[in-house]
């Protein structure tokens, strides 16, 4: 009885969680989401689109590494439910960062500000 509690506890322990779960996988989407929603709104920044591809190609060998299958990436990322969080988080730091939906001129103070902090989002933007 106790090696099969130790079985199914050890079995319990190397479960993958969720992928929405993964912090550094819904960050870094969430990053790629804000700096494409920044350079599609302001005229004077445009993307770094080598590097975004890079990034984007990085978080999903890590999600690979973490051991979830190109088909598990492929249904979180086009998953529904997932877009919808994401959305919500990126409307919610762009609206904490001073963003004013109405105005792209907002959108690209923001985008200056990332660019010059060298945030994740700032390193997949450019200004003109």
């Amino acid at each position: 009885m106790m090696v099969l509690a130790m079985v199914m506890a050890a079995g319990t322990a190397n479960a993958k969680q969720p992928l929405e779960n993964v912090k550094s996988v819904t960050d870094g989407l969430l990053w790629v989401g804000i700096a494409d929603e920044i350079r599609n709104i302001c005229p004077t920044i445009s993307a770094r689109m080598i590097r975004a591809l890079r990034y984007v190609n990085a978080i999903h060998s890590e999600a690979k590494s973490l051991g979830y299958s190109k088909d598990e990436i492929d249904a979180f990322r086009k998953s529904d439910v997932n877009k919808a969080e994401l959305r919500r988080r990126g409307e919610a730091y762009l609206k904490a960062n001073g963003v004013n939906f109405d105005d792209p001129e907002t959108y690209c103070a923001l985008g200056r500000t990332e660019i010059k902090k060298s945030s994740q989002i700032g390193a997949l933007l450019r200004a003109k």
